[in-house]
Protein backbone atom coordinates (compact mmCIF):
# COMPACT_ATOMS: atom_id res chain seq x y z
CA UNK A 1 0.00 0.00 0.00
CA UNK A 2 1.52 3.50 -0.63
CA UNK A 3 1.48 6.31 1.66
CA UNK A 4 -1.96 8.37 1.85
CA UNK A 5 -3.65 5.82 0.20
CA UNK A 6 -7.17 5.48 1.34
CA UNK A 7 -8.52 2.16 2.72
CA UNK A 8 -11.68 1.02 3.80
CA UNK A 9 -12.17 0.82 7.30
CA UNK A 10 -12.87 -2.93 7.26
CA UNK A 11 -9.82 -3.30 5.48
CA UNK A 12 -7.68 -1.18 8.36
CA UNK A 13 -9.86 -3.45 10.71
CA UNK A 14 -8.50 -6.70 9.12
CA UNK A 15 -5.01 -5.21 8.36
CA UNK A 16 -4.85 -4.56 12.42
CA UNK A 17 -5.91 -7.96 13.06
CA UNK A 18 -3.86 -9.55 10.90
CA UNK A 19 -0.67 -7.57 12.39
CA UNK A 20 -1.67 -7.86 15.95
CA UNK A 21 -2.11 -12.05 16.08
CA UNK A 22 1.65 -12.50 16.71
CA UNK A 23 1.29 -9.66 19.19
CA UNK A 24 -1.29 -11.56 21.15
CA UNK A 25 0.26 -14.86 20.74
CA UNK A 26 3.73 -13.17 22.60
CA UNK A 27 1.18 -11.65 25.17
CA UNK A 28 -0.37 -14.98 25.54
CA UNK A 29 3.26 -16.99 26.42
CA UNK A 30 4.73 -13.59 28.32
CA UNK A 31 1.36 -13.18 30.87
CA UNK A 32 0.64 -16.80 31.69
CA UNK A 33 3.84 -16.12 33.55
CA UNK A 34 2.70 -12.62 35.10
CA UNK A 35 -0.35 -15.10 36.40
CA UNK A 36 1.93 -17.09 37.86
CA UNK A 37 3.14 -13.81 40.01
CA UNK A 38 -0.62 -12.74 40.27
CA UNK A 39 -1.40 -16.42 41.85
CA UNK A 40 1.89 -15.88 44.45
CA UNK A 41 0.27 -12.50 45.40
CA UNK A 42 -2.77 -14.14 46.58
CA UNK A 43 -5.09 -13.13 43.62
CA UNK A 44 -8.22 -15.18 41.94
CA UNK A 45 -8.64 -16.55 38.20
CA UNK A 46 -11.13 -13.35 37.49
CA UNK A 47 -8.52 -10.49 39.74
CA UNK A 48 -5.62 -11.48 37.37
CA UNK A 49 -7.44 -11.70 34.26
CA UNK A 50 -9.55 -7.99 35.33
CA UNK A 51 -5.71 -6.68 36.36
CA UNK A 52 -4.08 -7.69 32.93
CA UNK A 53 -7.57 -6.31 30.95
CA UNK A 54 -7.52 -3.33 32.90
CA UNK A 55 -3.18 -3.02 32.74
CA UNK A 56 -1.88 -4.20 29.98
CA UNK A 57 2.03 -3.87 31.07
CA UNK A 58 4.36 -6.14 32.25
CA UNK A 59 6.60 -4.31 34.23
CA UNK A 60 3.88 -1.94 35.49
CA UNK A 61 1.96 -4.92 36.37
CA UNK A 62 4.71 -7.12 37.60
CA UNK A 63 5.52 -4.83 39.81
CA UNK A 64 2.14 -4.06 41.34
CA UNK A 65 1.93 -7.78 42.27
CA UNK A 66 4.88 -7.46 44.20
CA UNK A 67 3.33 -4.61 46.00
CA UNK A 68 0.47 -6.52 46.73
CA UNK A 69 2.21 -9.26 48.08
CA UNK A 70 3.70 -7.11 50.11
CA UNK A 71 0.58 -5.38 51.63
CA UNK A 72 1.65 -2.34 50.17
CA UNK A 73 -0.51 0.92 50.33
CA UNK A 74 -2.87 1.80 47.51
CA UNK A 75 -0.70 4.73 47.05
CA UNK A 76 2.26 2.66 47.00
CA UNK A 77 0.79 0.70 44.33
CA UNK A 78 -0.53 3.57 42.14
CA UNK A 79 2.48 5.88 42.21
CA UNK A 80 4.89 2.54 41.20
CA UNK A 81 2.62 2.00 38.69
CA UNK A 82 2.46 5.50 37.40
CA UNK A 83 6.46 5.89 37.35
CA UNK A 84 6.80 2.24 35.50
CA UNK A 85 4.49 2.95 32.68
CA UNK A 86 5.57 7.07 32.52
CA UNK A 87 6.98 5.83 28.85
CA UNK A 88 3.52 5.14 27.30
CA UNK A 89 2.79 8.65 27.88
CA UNK A 90 6.37 9.66 25.24
CA UNK A 91 4.51 6.93 23.23
CA UNK A 92 1.31 8.27 23.21
CA UNK A 93 2.50 11.39 21.98
CA UNK A 94 4.73 10.35 19.24
CA UNK A 95 1.74 8.28 18.02
CA UNK A 96 -0.59 11.26 18.29
CA UNK A 97 1.22 12.77 15.18
CA UNK A 98 0.42 9.60 13.19
CA UNK A 99 -3.60 10.12 13.46
CA UNK A 100 -5.41 12.96 11.32
CA UNK A 101 -5.70 16.05 12.51
CA UNK A 102 -9.53 15.79 12.03
CA UNK A 103 -9.84 12.36 14.13
CA UNK A 104 -12.11 12.62 16.34
CA UNK A 105 -10.90 12.70 20.51
CA UNK A 106 -12.85 9.94 21.58
CA UNK A 107 -10.14 7.37 19.31
CA UNK A 108 -7.35 9.20 21.19
CA UNK A 109 -9.01 8.27 23.85
CA UNK A 110 -9.97 4.60 23.91
CA UNK A 111 -6.44 3.53 21.91
CA UNK A 112 -4.89 5.68 24.36
CA UNK A 113 -5.86 3.06 26.86
CA UNK A 114 -3.62 0.02 25.01
CA UNK A 115 -0.64 2.23 23.89
CA UNK A 116 2.27 -1.02 24.07
CA UNK A 117 5.57 -1.41 22.85
CA UNK A 118 4.42 -3.51 20.37
CA UNK A 119 1.30 -1.92 19.49
CA UNK A 120 3.49 1.46 19.42
CA UNK A 121 5.27 0.17 17.14
CA UNK A 122 3.26 -1.94 14.22
CA UNK A 123 1.38 1.72 14.43
CA UNK A 124 4.16 4.20 14.06
CA UNK A 125 4.94 1.85 10.79
CA UNK A 126 1.98 2.19 9.33
CA UNK A 127 1.61 5.33 6.56
CA UNK A 128 -0.13 8.39 7.45
CA UNK A 129 -2.60 9.22 8.29
CA UNK A 130 -2.80 6.06 10.49
CA UNK A 131 -6.70 4.69 10.62
CA UNK A 132 -8.15 4.32 14.39
CA UNK A 133 -9.96 1.35 13.08
CA UNK A 134 -5.95 -0.42 12.35
CA UNK A 135 -5.16 0.45 16.29
CA UNK A 136 -8.33 -1.04 17.11
CA UNK A 137 -7.85 -4.19 15.60
CA UNK A 138 -4.82 -4.93 16.80
CA UNK A 139 -5.72 -4.16 20.20
CA UNK A 140 -8.58 -6.58 19.75
CA UNK A 141 -6.52 -9.39 19.84
CA UNK A 142 -3.84 -8.49 21.88
CA UNK A 143 -5.94 -7.54 24.73
CA UNK A 144 -7.95 -10.81 25.45
CA UNK A 145 -3.93 -12.41 24.64
CA UNK A 146 -2.95 -10.58 27.92
CA UNK A 147 -6.22 -11.13 29.78
CA UNK A 148 -6.10 -14.79 29.57
CA UNK A 149 -2.84 -15.76 29.28
CA UNK A 150 -2.75 -14.07 32.76
CA UNK A 151 -5.92 -16.16 33.73
CA UNK A 152 -4.50 -19.27 32.64
CA UNK A 153 -1.22 -18.47 34.66
CA UNK A 154 -3.57 -18.09 37.78
CA UNK A 155 -5.32 -21.16 36.79
CA UNK A 156 -2.40 -23.57 36.75
CA UNK A 157 -0.93 -22.47 39.38
CA UNK A 158 -3.31 -23.66 41.61
CA UNK A 159 -3.06 -26.90 39.87
CA UNK A 160 0.51 -27.72 39.36
CA UNK A 161 3.31 -28.78 42.26
CA UNK A 162 4.81 -25.66 43.91
CA UNK A 163 8.08 -26.95 42.62
CA UNK A 164 6.95 -26.72 39.03
CA UNK A 165 5.02 -23.27 39.93
CA UNK A 166 8.51 -22.10 40.93
CA UNK A 167 10.24 -22.97 38.00
CA UNK A 168 7.89 -21.14 35.99
CA UNK A 169 8.17 -18.36 37.78
CA UNK A 170 11.78 -17.98 36.74
CA UNK A 171 10.28 -17.17 33.08
CA UNK A 172 9.02 -13.95 34.16
CA UNK A 173 13.00 -13.08 35.16
CA UNK A 174 14.15 -14.14 31.86
CA UNK A 175 11.81 -11.71 30.10
CA UNK A 176 13.37 -8.88 32.00
CA UNK A 177 17.07 -9.86 31.34
CA UNK A 178 16.41 -10.42 28.00
CA UNK A 179 15.17 -6.67 27.55
CA UNK A 180 18.41 -5.47 29.58
CA UNK A 181 20.78 -7.28 28.59
CA UNK A 182 20.56 -6.72 24.98
CA UNK A 183 20.73 -3.00 25.50
CA UNK A 184 23.76 -3.29 28.37
CA UNK A 185 25.71 -5.24 25.66
CA UNK A 186 25.59 -2.21 23.38
CA UNK A 187 26.18 0.73 25.95
CA UNK A 188 28.72 0.77 28.81
CA UNK A 189 26.39 3.42 30.64
CA UNK A 190 23.51 1.15 30.21
CA UNK A 191 25.34 -1.60 31.88
CA UNK A 192 26.88 0.24 34.58
CA UNK A 193 23.36 1.67 35.63
CA UNK A 194 21.80 -2.21 35.48
CA UNK A 195 24.97 -2.80 38.28
CA UNK A 196 24.07 0.00 40.26
CA UNK A 197 20.42 -1.01 40.31
CA UNK A 198 21.48 -4.11 41.54
CA UNK A 199 23.81 -2.75 44.28
CA UNK A 200 21.36 -0.71 45.54
CA UNK A 201 18.29 -2.68 45.55
CA UNK A 202 20.65 -4.88 47.47
CA UNK A 203 21.75 -2.52 49.80
CA UNK A 204 18.41 -1.31 50.46
CA UNK A 205 17.15 -4.59 51.48
CA UNK A 206 20.08 -5.14 53.85
CA UNK A 207 21.14 -2.34 55.73
CA UNK A 208 19.34 -0.45 59.00
CA UNK A 209 17.13 1.74 58.57
CA UNK A 210 16.38 1.18 54.61
CA UNK A 211 15.09 -2.10 55.22
CA UNK A 212 12.32 -1.02 57.43
CA UNK A 213 11.00 0.85 54.40
CA UNK A 214 8.46 -0.93 52.88
CA UNK A 215 9.17 -2.73 49.45
CA UNK A 216 7.22 -0.53 47.53
CA UNK A 217 8.70 2.85 49.04
CA UNK A 218 12.07 1.14 48.18
CA UNK A 219 11.50 0.46 44.56
CA UNK A 220 9.87 3.68 44.26
CA UNK A 221 13.14 5.55 45.64
CA UNK A 222 15.14 3.59 43.58
CA UNK A 223 13.52 4.02 40.57
CA UNK A 224 13.09 7.80 40.47
CA UNK A 225 16.71 8.22 41.98
CA UNK A 226 18.56 6.18 39.71
CA UNK A 227 16.68 7.40 36.42
CA UNK A 228 17.40 11.11 37.16
CA UNK A 229 20.66 10.57 37.95
CA UNK A 230 21.20 8.99 34.28
CA UNK A 231 19.12 11.26 32.53
CA UNK A 232 21.26 14.62 34.40
CA UNK A 233 24.37 12.88 33.94
CA UNK A 234 24.22 11.26 30.61
CA UNK A 235 21.66 12.74 28.90
CA UNK A 236 21.77 12.04 25.35
CA UNK A 237 21.69 14.38 22.20
CA UNK A 238 20.01 14.55 19.18
CA UNK A 239 22.33 13.50 17.01
CA UNK A 240 22.94 10.07 19.30
CA UNK A 241 18.58 9.78 18.95
CA UNK A 242 18.80 10.19 15.52
CA UNK A 243 21.65 7.65 14.94
CA UNK A 244 19.36 5.56 17.03
CA UNK A 245 16.57 5.60 15.09
CA UNK A 246 18.30 4.66 11.77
Amino acid sequence: MKPNEPISPASSLRRGMRDGLPIALGYFAVSFSLGIAARNAGLTIFQGFLASLLNNASAGEYAGFLLIAANASYIEVALLTFITNCRYLLMSCSLSQRFSSSMPFYHRFFIGYDVTDEIFAISVAHPYPLPPRYVYGAMLLALPGWAFGTALGVAMGNILPSNVVSALSVALYGMFIAIIIPPARKNRVIAALVLVSFAFSFAFSALPYLKALSEGIRIIILTVSISAFAALVFPRNDDEEESADE
